[in-house]
């Protein structure tokens, strides 16, 4: 009898502990006891994603096979059934939703939208258009079904070579910042989430998996990691992605100063840290640092178990970085069993695609208001790229969207009429170059065109072309993408075959007193001071997206008024790049080091303080109308923790436009040098009828102020004059005027981590080239 009893009991006892277990699941409230219930073969899987595709076949595999729940995903979280914790799905894309066309249970076509890439968003200088893209895209992030895009990128550039540029805002931290935090509070607005990658100084696609950049501190903290902080602030994405790269001999995903110290203390950051796809070496370090989700993972649980058993990793370490993850899992579409309806709003969203592709162009040149067009009705289309828009860059950074519009389809959606000869030259060229060329791993199929050579075109079709029409537009095009730097001479460098395109179209149109006008279709800048002088007009489109041909003709017919400013500086010539002598690195020919010897003095801060001219200064752009500035007003004269400055932007001119100001200050240089001046603050001004104006309020803080003092560790605001400096562009300068600060203000004291150990020399004003750092160091181990 005793013996049934306790039977029974134990059957009851165990009925019971099945029971609590089978009611043991993932709430919002409850990750901590998860936690204590997963084994630690689940703790080593739950750190890890669940693999690309081509991995499930692998004798190295450890975990259970994913599932591939939305084609085309980059990868996705484990799960654990028992304990309710979904997989999570993770897609790329920055300018736009990356996925397949064809998708399980759906009956069409799933195409996303092509937005205008981050460089041509920057160039807006519009924050809250930059927002609705944001919502635009997390729309289609949502109701594809995913629940993280792996955007935005927000990485400075450095160097125009670089081949992921167009998938970055800037030369300037504070644009880059402000844009990428706009776009991340866009796209979390769907309640889907955001990544922002990839941290940090990801300058260089040339052996990226392995570069070691040498960065002082001060470079780091002012202008690498600045654009970073700021968007961390002010958006609180849900994931931040670190970098293939080294800095100061440690790869970013296995730095603990660089994830703890910054990320994480000073900046407060509370979302999960998740790797590029395959970087780094050591697993372990990167769980130790920090780095909480490793992808696309699917064999290193292993690893991590044994070191768990070993000693050299402290499961608590694990745990810590399980409850980064399921907090995420937990804000989830997936984790709240949303249904998606795989029907965004495309066309919604194509329309909001077309406004910032309009606001993204750059009017560079307009000799004797050639645009806008008022009797055109017949167009002669030189380039490609005029009948081969080139919608965005390769890579991660594509969309798989349904249809790109060409220059020509938009001018023919406008009713404008086409020379029919040049367009079939131009058709029996791109078959020709389909026929013959095949893809590869840096060209897709999609791509061929935009990577071919220019053809060359003879003298009389020209001739026949200049009495058929009324004026000429010739398209040149660029395309980079993520693996590669580009080449100086194919890229920067326009061919000779362009050359000799825009010199002879020139001089037909020119003699039959038509006009010439410049499209650039480009991610980035290239070379322009050497043949500026035979056009009319020179319209920079950027990449901007699947509505390219359409807003380039509303802006030559003038619907709309070209108000986008660069981000980015042109220069004359390669050479004149500070960055040209040290980029990518050396050996030249396989880099292992990479010196950022040109410290602070990246872009405009380096142009401006060592008086090198450029083609195109930093926050150049024409309008087809004028804009006068009021003197610049400030809230004192004196500064006492904050202070505010006001200009009134006036529209003089015939027609409607919108007038981007910036804010520049030029600080004393007492205790460490600084550049000539730094954009402080922007605001672009609503649609300005002729006559109207906008009152304008920027508000500078001690932040706004303070420079970073590597001796010291610390932000410092050095007392003295700070010249505030209103203008149209960093060169056109409308108001000055200036304040001053009694005594220096420690802004903030930082952690004194990631200094250099290896020698090397950053520029100075003096000199340029003397200032050695850490003149003691060895020389590092690149194999450790």
């Amino acid at each position: 009898m005793k013996a049934i009893s306790r039977l029974i009991l134990l059957s009851l006892f165990s009925y019971a502990t099945a029971y609590s277990q089978q009611k043991l699941i993932l709430k919002t409230n409850n990750i901590p006891e998860i936690i204590k219930a997963m084994t630690l073969e689940e703790k080593a899987h739950m750190v890890l994603g669940m693999g690309d595709e081509y991995l499930w076949n692998t004798k190295s595999f450890k975990g259970k096979p994913g599932k591939i729940l939305l084609r085309g995903q980059a990868a996705n979280t484990y799960n654990i059934e028992r304990l309710g914790i979904p997989s999570t799905i993770l897609n790329d894309g920055p300018a736009g939703l990356r996925i397949d066309t064809i998708q399980e249970g759906v009956n069409h076509r799933t195409y996303c939208t092509a937005f205008p890439t981050a460089t041509a968003l920057a160039s807006t200088w519009n924050k809250d258009l930059v927002r609705q893209v944001g919502v635009s895209m997390g729309n289609e992030v949502l109701e594809f079904g995913s629940d993280m895009l792996l955007a935005p990128g927000l990485n400075l550039q450095r160097n125009p070579l670089c081949g992921r540029n167009f998938e970055y805002y800037s030369e300037d931290p504070l644009i880059s910042g402000e844009m990428a935090a706009a776009m991340v509070n866009g796209i979390q607005s769907n309640n889907v989430g955001a990544c922002l990658k990839h941290f940090a100084a990801n300058n260089i696609e040339t052996n990226r998996r392995t570069i070691n950049e040498l960065i002082s501190q001060r470079a780091l903290r002012e202008i690498y990691l600045r654009g970073f902080e700021i968007a961390v602030k002010k958006s609180n994405p849900w994931m931040l992605m670190t970098s293939y790269n080294k800095i100061n001999g440690y790869y970013t995903a296995e730095d603990k100063a660089l994830l703890q110290d910054i990320l994480r203390k000073e900046w407060n950051y509370n979302g999960v840290v998740v790797t590029d796809w395959g970087s780094g070496q050591d697993v372990v370090a990167q769980m130790r640092a920090g780095n909480e989700l490793i992808m696309p993972g699917g064999f290193q649980s292993d690893i991590i178990i044994d070191a768990v058993k070993r000693g050299l990793l402290d499961e608590a370490v694990l745990d810590r970085n399980i409850e980064k993850i399921l907090q995420y899992v937990v804000k989830t579409p997936t984790f709240r069993n949303y249904t998606k309806t795989n029907n965004p709003d495309l066309i919604a969203n194509s329309t909001i695609t077309r406004t910032a592709a309009g606001e993204a162009m750059v009017l560079l040149q307009n000799r004797d208001n050639t645009l806008p067009l008022s009797k055109t009705k017949v167009f002669s289309l030189f380039g490609k790229t005029s009948y081969n828009y080139i919608t965005g860059g390769t890579g991660s950074g594509r969309v798989n969207n349904k249809h790109t519009v060409s220059l020509l389809e938009g001018l023919e959606n406008s009713k404008f009429k086409i020379d029919k000869k040049l367009q079939l030259f131009y058709k029996a060229f791109t078959d020709s170059v389909l026929k013959v060329t095949k893809p590869s791993a840096k060209v897709r199929a999609k791509n061929i065109i935009d990577f071919a050579a220019e053809p060359k075109i003879e003298t009389v079709l020209i001739e026949q072309a200049v009495k058929n029409s009324d004026v000429a537009v010739i398209t040149l095009g660029r395309n980079a993408g993520e693996t590669w730097d580009r080449d100086e001479n194919d890229y920067f460098k326009l061919s000779y075959t362009e050359l000799s395109l825009i010199k002879s179209v020139s001089e037909v149109f020119h003699a039959a007193k038509k006009k010439v006008i410049v499209i650039l279709n480009i991610g980035g800048p290239i070379e322009i001071e050497s043949w500026k002088q035979y056009t009319d007009a020179i319209l920079l489109s950027w990449q901007t997206g699947q509505e390219g041909g359409n807003a380039l003709v509303d802006i030559l017919k003038g619907q709309v008024n070209p108000s986008g400013k660069l981000a980015v500086t042109f220069p004359v010539k390669y050479a004149d790049v500070p960055s040209s002598k040290s980029f990518p690195g050396v050996p030249s020919d396989n880099p292992v080091n990479a010196f950022y010897e040109e410290g602070i003095y990246v872009g405009y801060r380096y142009y401006q303080t060592f008086n090198v001219k450029p083609a195109y200064e930093f926050g150049f752009g024409m309008s087809y109308t004028n804009f006068t500035y009021s003197p610049v007003t400030l809230s004192s004269n004196q500064f006492n923790g904050n202070i505010t400055a006001t200009v009134t932007v006036k529209n003089t001119g015939k027609v409607a436009g919108k007038e981007v100001a910036q804010l520049y200050v030029t600080a004393p240089v007492t205790s460490v040098e600084k550049p000539m001046q730094e954009l402080k603050g922007f605001a672009k001004t609503r649609l300005l009828k002729p006559g109207e104006s906008e009152t304008l309020t920027f508000t500078l803080d001690t932040s706004g102020l303070a420079s970073f003092w590597t001796g010291k560790n610390q932000w410092v605001a050095e007392k003295g004059i700070y010249e505030v400096r209103i203008g149209a562009s960093s060169s056109d300068i409308r108001s000055k005027t200036s304040f001053n600060l009694e005594k220096d203000i420690i802004v903030e004291q930082v952690h004194d981590v990631m200094y250099p150990n290896v020698m090397f020399k950053e520029f100075n004003q003096k000199d340029r080239h003397i200032q050695s750092l850490n003149p003691s160091s060895k020389v590092i181990d690149h194999d450790n």
